[in-house]
């Protein structure tokens, strides 16, 4: 609410953050992301719980679209909601450790490097704090959450989880510059029309 200093009486304005488009774009994108995230499939037979999908790829349209902080709520709202109807919270957890690490780090630098260029730059970041952040995770809650050693979890990281994750990043990052580059002009604010 503000003040109408001509009649000294309050007036009500729509003082949101996010505009109507913007939440609508969101909620479509958390849809979507939802329903690629049960579209799923292992790329190591010795690590069949590592397993690929393409769920990161609209949330991280939405953060480079609207931001760090929206793209978040999105692939946390999606994790919760994969969790909710599968009733596997550690999935949950990882889903939201790999949300972070993946789509923070590329929505910073796309924002200070708001090009092609800087879109490539902050992927590539973000590939490389997938790989680190998921073999930590991995070497953490495996152990904790499923009973199965470290060690055996360690023998796990060179020939299945560095090269999963590394894949995964490379396939979402293809993806998402591809989709970005095609919706851009739709979905960002007309002030920030992106240039990649």
């Amino acid at each position: 609410m503000s003040i109408d200093a001509r009649a000294n009486t309050p007036t009500l304005q729509n003082e949101n953050r996010w505009s109507t488009k913007q939440l609508v774009v969101m909620a479509l994108m958390c849809a979507i992301a939802l329903l690629l995230s049960f579209i799923e499939f292992p790329l190591f037979p010795a690590a069949s719980f590592l397993k690929l999908d393409f769920s990161l790829v609209p949330t991280t349209v939405v953060a480079f679209a609207y931001g760090a902080g929206p793209g978040l709520i999105v692939g946390l709202a999606c994790a919760v909601a994969h969790a909710a109807i599968t009733g596997n919270w550690v999935g949950c957890l990882m889903s939201c450790i790999v949300a972070i690490v993946y789509i923070v780090p590329a929505a910073i630098i796309y924002r200070r490097m708001h090009t092609m260029k800087g879109g490539i730059v902050g992927l590539v970041v973000s590939t490389v704090c997938l790989i680190v952040g998921i073999i930590v995770a991995n070497l953490i809650i495996d152990p904790l959450f499923y009973g199965m050693p470290f060690e055996a979890v360690a023998a796990l990281v060179v020939p299945a989880i560095l090269p999963f994750n590394a894949i995964k990043g490379v396939l979402v990052s293809a993806l998402t510059l591809l989709v970005y580059k095609s919706i851009s002009n739709l979905i960002t604010p007309t002030k920030k029309q992106a240039k990649a």
